[in-house]
């Protein structure tokens, strides 16, 4: 049994521990974003004035299957085809798999104003070529904006993705983003919005054809507690959002197991650190409650130092907590 499915295993029958807490690292971002997404080609002392090629951007990736502590492995089905055909999955424990739809609500492209009108379905991938490929397991994601067309017509899309998993015995994931623009609804009510928006649309589907776990946005202990604590048979996780500092990443480790997440899935906070492999080992450690999430920042300047890397922030700034969510749930 591959390590994502023996985690999850546990999970579901209430025997995991910590170290059973599922990290994934998604590197999808030529999916929405496009080319600039791949990150800054910085050298030691933090100078860039390109951003990687697509063969830097692949070399990244197969440098985390091989450190082998992620367990999810997330990239576009171009990047992921040619990296199984040459076998970088065959002696790791990591699963790879696709982001399976690409809605236009991660368009993010230079000069584009895409994300500025609600999320639209739309999907690139083709489920039976990554079948092919030997690929089974794709995130498929959705964004409720309390507008009844463009809600509705996602819905539709999932359900006909479904049809499409289940011919060709294709399991999936599902994220729920945050509404990528204005609702009317208020701050306070809107994570319980999105809740009731998750359990409504998978109270319809048969047990075959549910997500193997969620990833959602952390907005906060209240929220996520009511959503994990909803169903013991839906695992859920949480998405890194922006780069923030380094804490911000450890502290949002830490308090997600706290309030009952046990999946983070990172993409920014680990494809922009300083040191991406540094950074995963670390967040091991914090996620094994090795380590105190002050302390792995503070390990992790010192790792640095030994690299002759030069970080992007100040001890001082990288060891404070900038993001307000996590502000909240540290003093909760």
């Amino acid at each position: 049994m591959i390590r994502l499915d023996a985690k999850l295993a546990r999970i579901l029958k209430g025997k995991s521990q910590r170290s059973d807490f599922i990290i994934a690292d998604a590197k999808d971002p030529d999916m929405g974003p496009g080319l600039w997404a791949s990150g800054p080609d910085r050298g030691p002392d933090g100078a860039w004035t390109r951003y990687r090629s697509r063969t830097q951007f692949l070399d990244q990736i197969r440098a985390i299957v091989r450190q082998d502590i992620v367990d999810v492995m997330l990239a576009s089905l171009s990047n992921l085809e040619l990296l199984l055909a040459e076998g970088l999955f065959a002696d790791h424990a990591v699963k790879p798999a696709i982001r399976a739809n690409d809605a236009t609500d991660i368009w993010m492209v230079r000069g584009g104003t895409y994300t500025k009108r609600p999320s639209r379905p739309f999907r690139t991938a083709s489920l039976a070529r990554a079948r092919e490929a030997g690929i089974d397991l794709g995130l498929y994601s959705m964004t409720f904006n309390n507008d009844l067309d463009a809600d509705v017509a996602s819905l539709e899309a999932y359900g006909r993705f479904r049809e499409d998993a289940a011919r060709h015995g294709f399991r999936h994931f599902l994220e729920v983003f945050n509404p990528n623009v204005e609702t009317g609804i208020s701050a306070e009510i809107l994570p319980h919005f999105i809740n009731d928006c998750i359990v409504r649309a998978l109270a319809g589907v048969a047990s075959a054809d549910r997500p193997a776990f969620l990833k959602v946005a952390y907005n906060g202990p209240k929220a996520l507690e009511e959503l994990a604590g909803w169903d013991s048979s839906l695992v859920v996780g949480i998405l890194g959002g922006s780069a923030g500092t380094t804490r911000d990443t450890f502290e949002l480790l830490a308090q997600v197991q706290r309030y009952g997440a046990r999946i983070a899935l990172f993409g920014r906070k680990i494809n922009l650190a300083e040191s991406p492999l540094t950074i995963i080992a670390l967040m091991r450690e914090v996620a094994c409650g090795n380590l105190a999430p002050e302390e792995a920042v503070r390990t992790y300047h010192g790792k640095l130092r030994e690299q002759g890397v030069k970080p992007l922030r100040t001890l001082d700034e990288d060891i404070a907590i900038t993001d307000p969510v996590l502000k909240t749930g540290a003093s909760a």
